[in-house]
């Protein structure tokens, strides 16, 4: 440990003045990017969703498939929370849920439906599907 103020760390106001009047030579940047409120650039969003990787996601595309375009005859899904795996035969989803209902919602339903992790927070309420 030394002795030594923690104002050696500050410069002086002389050197302040210094470097105030370097950057006034230099000139400041002239896109200081965007204010937190700002929306983002059409480019950016394009570029998102040109992506190649964004489909690539683990179980995306089983995610967003309807019930009626689901291969399996046995849907399987667990949670990544608790551990809990709950599946449901595809004529009984049909049949509670509709055959036009998303696979990511039904399960998200049925692991809720069900759920042991309640904490009375809504941010952490509910269990985390894993879609298998």
């Amino acid at each position: 440990m030394t002795d030594r103020p923690a104002s050696w760390r500050m410069p002086t106001p002389k050197q302040m003045e210094k470097l105030a009047t370097l950057l006034d030579r230099k000139g400041r940047p002239k896109s200081g990017g965007l204010a937190p409120d700002a929306n983002l650039p059409q480019e950016y969003w394009q570029a998102l969703l040109d992506d190649p990787h964004a489909e690539r996601a683990p179980g995306s595309s089983v995610r967003r498939l309807r019930l009626s375009e689901m291969p399996p005859h046995l849907l399987r899904l667990s949670c990544r929370r608790c551990g809990r795996t709950v599946e449901i035969q595809k004529a009984d989803a049909v049949r509670l849920y509709g055959s036009e209902a998303i696979w990511r919602d039904v399960g998200q339903r049925l692991l809720d439906n069900t759920c042991s992790q309640r904490t009375g927070r809504h941010e952490e309420d509910g269990c985390w599907p894993q879609f298998e």
